[in-house]
């Protein structure tokens, strides 16, 4: 079980921060959303954003926001990638190479989440697992060596969905075309999102590298992760878990994201979050850690079907 929240009754909030003047963070699907929060959260703090999101002109938007909100001095701005394309994380990555000297933590946040019917990426993977999987694996790649420089953190924003699907990773068809279910698929590529992260934590050590890597998720969160894309059903569903209030705010959904990437007294080998009832919200701390997650035979194979997917071996 869940250890006791450590932070007491009302668990982590942004009061724990302290100035973060220094300090540069990258978020993927920051112009949105919990992603959009976190940046408010960090930049509220003196530090700099880096958002990397698929849409220049909801970049631009979000960032007008932030500037009428923060002031023109605030130091944010965005580098145009999507995850649904391996070429385009591969440009993005130079360019933040060539632009960005400091990286403090890497936020995975963005995610694509209840496609109602198959669809593939433009390299053909299905879509949620190119998307929240093989997207951030490629670019935490290729950012390591200056995240480490900074002795920073990879910080993975997976889902209590991890729970409801297979609870493996499904080799025999990865594209889910025999047996394609939006849910179950979703909870495919969170899981794989998880397994990465704990086995990257493995191979750090085992190489002594200097550079650390942490779990969370955002509860339930009212953003806009269920879109047009998703079922009708799902979407009424999810609207009425809105009215009744079983979402909580897409700021308090941030909280998970934010804590990870800047809390000093937080385990690697754990998994936060939201832990009120069904983990939907209440007060951020640790929350159970199945077993299946750290399956390392899984794990081992999953690194190297996505070293393979990718193109590109860490």
């Amino acid at each position: 079980m869940a250890n006791k929240n450590q932070f007491g009754l009302k668990g982590w909030t942004p009061e724990r921060l302290s100035s973060l003047a220094g300090k540069t963070f990258l978020i993927t699907g920051a112009n949105a959303g919990a992603g959009f929060q976190a940046s408010r959260i960090l930049l509220s703090k003196g530090a700099k954003v880096v958002m990397l999101n698929r849409n220049p002109s909801k970049s631009e938007a979000a960032i007008a926001e932030l500037n009428k909100e923060f002031g023109q001095s605030a130091q944010v701005s965005y580098i145009t990638m999507d995850l649904a394309e391996l070429a385009s994380v591969r440009q993005a990555a130079s360019e933040i190479l060539d632009s960005v000297s400091q990286i403090d933590a890497l936020i995975c946040n963005a995610a694509i989440a209840q496609i109602a019917e198959l669809q593939f990426t433009v390299d053909g993977f299905e879509s949620q697992l190119g998307v929240n999987h093989y997207g951030h694996f490629l670019l935490a790649g290729l950012l390591f060596e200056r995240i480490e420089q900074s002795k920073g953190r990879i910080v993975v924003v997976s889902s209590e969905g991890h729970k409801m699907g297979l609870r493996t990773i499904q080799f025999n068809d990865m594209n889910w075309q025999n047996n394609y279910h939006a849910n179950k698929v979703y909870s495919h590529s969170k899981l794989a999102q998880m397994m990465f992260a704990y086995k990257l934590q493995d191979k750090i050590k085992q190489q002594g590298k200097q550079l650390e890597v942490y779990v969370c998720h955002p509860g339930a969160s009212n953003t806009s992760l269920i879109r047009s894309s998703a079922s009708l059903a799902t979407r009424l569903s999810w609207k009425v878990m809105v009215k009744l209030g079983l979402a909580q705010s897409a700021e308090k959904g941030a909280y998970p994201e934010v804590m990870c990437a800047t809390e000093n007294t937080l385990k690697q080998r754990a998994y936060y979050g939201p832990t009120g009832l069904m983990n939907f919200g209440g007060p951020v701390g640790e929350c159970e850690l199945g077993e299946f997650v750290l399956d390392d035979e899984v794990a081992s194979r999953l690194w190297t079907v996505s070293e393979q997917a990718t193109s590109f071996k860490w």
